[in-house]
């Protein structure tokens, strides 16, 4: 109902998704994993306010994070699904921007290394001047972890298959 509403669509469209649940939309696999601003909030359903997902489609299997910190259930919940690409957020958390905190550059390569991840990208930079971290240490801890990654420009698309092998 909340999504319907901001997007001004009829609530029958939206898909509702928690944590540890899984959809299928027009042949997209959809997953939903705990996302935490601070902690693993949930509402009076006990379904999960922040979420991220990992999708499969084609062959291909990416996670996206959402906003998220790093927490306990993150890893294990990501791991089986054996995502090939990684979106992950670098901008870190900062209380006093007054947003959701999220992984920093270092947090952000090691779980695209624990969850084997063929490919991490990171997000979360370069968008706005009080919410950006630069992706100097996410390079740099990719780098040491043996972790592939690719940068992105504002805008830039990437052709994963050229990447990786699916």
């Amino acid at each position: 109902a909340f999504v319907a509403d901001r997007l001004g669509i009829d609530p029958q469209r939206p898909h509702g998704l928690s944590d540890g649940q899984t959809i299928d939309v027009a042949g997209i696999e959809i997953h939903g994993l705990p996302a935490a601003h601070e902690d693993i909030e949930r509402d009076e359903h006990g379904q999960s306010k922040f979420l991220g997902f990992v999708t499969r489609a084609g062959g291909l299997t990416c996670y996206h994070s959402g906003d998220t910190l790093l927490h306990d259930a993150l890893v294990p919940a990501i791991a089986p699904l054996a995502p090939d690409v990684a979106f992950v957020p670098i901008n870190g958390n900062k209380p006093e921007r007054r947003v959701a905190g999220n992984l920093d550059g270092r947090e952000a390569a090691e779980v695209a290394k624990a969850i084997g991840a063929k490919l991490a990208i990171p997000h979360h930079f370069d968008m706005f001047a009080f919410n950006t971290a630069t992706p100097d240490l996410f390079t740099s801890e990719c780098q040491r972890l043996n972790q592939p990654f690719k940068v992105l420009k504002n805008g830039e698309g990437i052709d994963v298959t050229g990447q990786i092998e699916i």
